[in-house]
């Protein structure tokens, strides 16, 4: 059986805050288990170098890492109107080498086996971040120091131009999203002119192509020195070491000018400002938002809890009304977005088609005033703050990345010059009165006001003598990674479980992985494998949806659901003191999902609503098609790769089908299961049979799938997908592979020389050498039966036609004149064997390890050679599978983009048949 743990192919940022069914669930009705105690204090000291730099360090030594995020307290707040997107074109800017550094910061780190390695920025501050094998720290802390002391010389106008290429790529590629030109109005209509959050981060086309050379120059000069800077090092070091290294690397660097800070500013919205603009969105939208304190502040941290009881899941009274009861909207969330300056608290539904987004308003007005008037219950409260200690807790895990340890210490430091005022945050969230947050939910969400504080800039110097700046130092010999013990066992009702058991954070993962997946729907109505997992989570026998929320809720657990190409697959994380409640909610909706009628014709409603979103949206439309163009439309792997099927199957699909589903394929027989957290092999079979005793084989005959093979196309095909005035063409590239064991690792190889990295040719070609691109990329979907490799990306709509050309020319290069070189061998090899470590800090990555192996049917020991299984790989073989598996003449492409604009160009491309679909019969 061949199973593949996997996110979903797409991830939309807006969407994550709107989706509701992801949410967990709970036993009984109990007093409310307390989880501040496994809140994590976490262990630093801060001191500061003569300079001005802030130093923050935290020592954990479970890996042989080390985080290092470096927050610049410059974005786009410090920006002024007419020059506007520097902040974040300096992100990108910095990442383009340095006075003693030539080339992509990104390669030497890559080398090294850096993780999480990226950089960010906001209104409030600008952040780059990676984390590196231990013994690479000199390396990170040279190159991060480089750019800031050493970098005005590099700026050229070539790098200018490059990356605001890039940069006006991505605006555009934003502004091509369903909604996105939403959010530049958003900034622009709730802030005063002037008002230094009146204008998006990314900033105007316009700013940007005016920006020159001496703009940038100063730009760089007034914000980037160590003292408008903190540096946190987490992981694999102690403070000694770190001041000794800093000082080498940072203390000649000078402190960098006094600047005028921007201080609290409210900017009170005293009256309702209404606008309108349209897009190409199958929903009305409405978004309401009011500006209330800075983040913080007492009143900011009442709100935030207020924006989580009032929409904050399935349980809030706004999803109750707009979802569940009236059925005026198919999502609605409500978020505080708390920054330096002011916060905002902001309310986003979207509306059934036909629904009058008045009606939505008046809703929300009314839900606003209960709160105001009707205080909420203690139940309500401690159920909030436990979900938010769980999301803290699993966060602390890691070192570093996005909200990992140094994030969080540099966050907090930023903020409010205490590395853990999440702990204060957290306890004053926990002891709150519920009077306090109807006060500020009456106080806030219909006034505002304005503070301003100034304080003196203190006298900073440097030291006149600091790092060889003459060569980069090397990177150290490679910490193995220590994996831990894997185990097996099978339980009386035949489920086989593996376990990996890891101590230091008091949590545990686990997969049920279920051999089925969007292969099982074969004769089937498409979507009906991830519609059947959706709607268990929608209710028990015993339990409401609402009831498994708040109980799972309350246990600081997670439980989610989603389906692959040829798996099904439930994930649980819970709280190791809180794990068996948690498992018994989960086998409980593994076994007894209630499939109601009522709740069937909501989802139904809103899974047509989600293919109409998919409908709207560029990639999720290539996506929608491309399987049945790779595999044609009788083959189980040709249902849409986003898993919701297709619209007339959703229709016509009925409860009974659901449950039909459910018995034929969620089964013991049919299951193995993943654990990964603090728990023994003893302890965890003994919960194991206690909570699975009733769970058994049924008589019913397990289906079989049939995956026939495919036979490739001779011909080069192109599919063209009309989108009017899109901004930009997107671009998938298709083929179907037969892998076996020994092509594997030699294929990953060759995919990521090719796009499966930044610096790989692809992403080289389109985004940095013709800066057409946000970004260009391959990957490799494995399946059980023929796996499909992809090209993809997004280029601004004139240069589709050249793009297309420059991929061919790749793939040709790579099959020809430009084979992989024992360079790229040797980087890839040595990103991958010096990344392990960084890797492998989470339970979910090594959970999702042991699924990969368990689903390519290999002993799980085996991931113990996985270092000398790589380095024994030749150059030999790598170009022997490229010509072996790439095959030019097999591939499948599409476009989707605006048509009109490149009407008569395709026959420059040499394609045998070139075709354009209906997107309404198509998708």
């Amino acid at each position: 059986m061949k199973l593949r743990l996997r996110r979903s192919f797409l991830s939309i940022a807006v969407s994550v805050a709107l989706l509701q069914g992801c949410q967990s669930i709970s036993p009984v009705k109990q007093q409310q288990p307390d989880l501040l105690s496994s809140l994590p204090q976490l262990a630093y000291e801060k001191f500061t170098l003569p300079n001005g730099l802030t130093v923050i360090v935290h020592e954990d030594r479970k890996a042989p890492v080390v985080a290092v995020n470096l927050w610049y307290k410059v974005g786009s707040k410090d920006e002024k109107p007419g020059k506007t997107g520097f902040a974040h074109l300096f992100e990108h800017l910095m990442f383009q080498g340095s006075e003693h550094f030539k080339g992509e910061f990104f390669e030497p780190f890559e080398k090294a086996g850096a993780t999480a390695q990226n950089g960010t920025t906001n209104a409030d501050r600008t952040n780059y971040f990676e984390t590196v094998p231990t013994n690479a720290l000199d390396m990170a802390l040279w190159m991060e120091s480089d750019r800031m002391g050493h970098f005005l010389g590099s700026i050229s106008q070539a790098k200018l131009d490059e990356q605001r290429g890039v940069v006006k790529n991505e605006k555009r590629q934003g502004d091509n999203s369903p909604y996105g030109k939403m959010w530049d109005l958003l900034f622009t209509a709730s802030y005063p002119e002037g008002h230094p959050y009146s204008w998006d981060t990314i900033g105007s086309m316009d700013d940007l192509n005016a920006a020159s050379l001496d703009d940038v120059k100063k730009w760089f000069k007034r914000y980037y020195g160590p003292s408008n800077a903190v540096l946190v090092l987490a992981g694999d070091i102690d403070v000694a070491t770190a001041k000794a290294k800093v000082s080498k690397y940072f203390g000649d660097i000078p402190a960098g000018p006094p600047l005028a800070k921007p201080e609290q500013w409210v900017a009170k919205l005293t009256d309702t400002k209404r606008y309108t603009i349209q897009d190409r969105v199958p929903q009305a939208r409405v978004a309401m938002v009011w500006n209330i304190p800075a983040k913080e502040t007492a009143a900011e941290r009442e709100l935030d809890l207020v924006a989580a009881l009032l929409g904050g899941g399935k349980q809030s009274p706004l999803y109750q009304r707009l979802v569940q009861k009236d059925q005026l909207a198919s999502s609605v969330a409500a978020f505080s977005y708390a920054r330096l300056l002011g916060g905002q608290f902001v309310i986003i539904a979207d509306a059934k088609p036909g629904v009058d987004t008045q009606q939505i308003e008046a809703v929300i007005q009314e839900e606003l005033d209960k709160i105001k008037q009707q205080l909420p219950s203690r139940q309500d409260l401690q159920r909030v703050i436990n979900s938010q200690v769980a999301g803290f807790i699993e966060s602390a895990e890691r070192v570093g990345g996005f909200g990992g340890v140094s994030d969080i210490l540099a966050e907090n430091e930023f903020y409010s010059q205490n590395p853990t005022t999440y702990y204060d945050r957290v306890h004053y969230q926990a002891t709150v009165e519920p009077e306090a947050l109807q006060q500020a939910a009456q106080q806030w969400l219909d006034k505002g006001k304005l503070v301003i504080t100034v304080t003196p800039f203190p006298e900073y110097t440097h030291a006149k003598v600091g790092a060889d700046r003459s060569k980069l130092p090397k990177v150290g010999d490679i910490k193995p990674v220590q994996l831990p013990e894997f185990k097996t066992f099978t339980l009386s009702n035949g489920i086989q479980v593996s376990l990996a058991q890891r101590t230091g954070t008091p949590t545990l993962s686990m997969a049920w992985l279920f051999d089925a997946g969007l292969a099982a729907e074969q004769g089937l109505p498409s979507g009906i494998a991830d519609l059947t997992l959706s709607m268990m989570r929608e209710g028990t026998q015993q339990r409401s949806v609402i009831e498994l929320e708040n109980e799972l809720d309350e246990l600081g657990a997670s439980f989610y659901s989603y389906t692959d190409i040829d798996t099904s697959v439930f994930q649980l994380t819970a709280i190791r003191d809180q794990f068996e409640p948690s498992l018994a909610i989960a086998v409980d909706v593994l076994q007894n999902p209630a499939f109601n009628q009522e709740d069937f014709k909501r989802k139904q409603s809103n899974w047509l609503d989600r293919i109409a979103q998919e409908k709207a949206e560029p990639h999720s439309m290539a996506m929608r098609i491309l399987p049945e163009l790779l595999y044609g439309k009788q083959h189980p792997y040709s249902t849409p790769w986003t898993a919701s099927g297709r619209e007339d199957d959703i229709k016509r699909v009925t409860p009974a089908q659901l449950k039909q589903f459910h018995q034929a394929w969620i089964r013991p027989d049919n299951s193995q299961l993943v654990v990964v957290g603090d728990i023994s092999e003893v302890q965890l079979k003994a919960t194991l049979e206690r909570q699975f005793a009733k769970w058994q084989k049924p008589e019913q005959v397990l289906p079989q799938k049939q995956i026939p093979q495919v036979q490739p196309t001779k011909q080069r095909k192109l599919y063209l997908i009309d989108k009017p005035d899109a901004d930009q063409s997107v671009i998938y590239v298709g083929q179907l592979l037969s892998i076996h064991d020994k092509s594997e690792i030699p294929l990953r190889i060759m995919n990521d020389i090719f796009g499966g990295q930044f610096s790989a040719r692809l992403n080289t070609n389109l985004r940095e050498d013709k800066h057409w691109s946000y970004g260009a990329y391959s990957y490799l979907q494995e399946a059980e039966g023929q796996s499909p490799l992809m090209m993809v990306t997004s280029v601004q709509t004139d240069k589709t036609i050249p793009a297309l050309q420059e991929i061919q020319k790749e793939v040709k290069g790579y099959l020809g004149k430009k084979p992989a070189s024992q360079s790229e061998l040797d980087k890839i090899k040595q990103n991958w064997l010096r990344s392990r470590a960084g890797e492998l800090q989470t339970n979910d990555a090594v959970l999702s390890l042991m699924v990969g192996q368990i689903q390519k049917d290999k002993p799980l020991d085996e991931l113990h050679q996985f270092d000398q299984q790589v380095q024994r790989v030749p150059l030999k073989t790598v170009r022997q599978v490229t010509q072996q598996f790439l095959h030019p003449q097999e591939m499948i492409w599409v476009v989707v983009g605006d048509l009109k604009k490149m009407k008569g160009q395709w026959q420059k491309l040499g394609f045998d048949q070139v075709e354009t679909l209906d997107p309404k019969k198509s998708l």
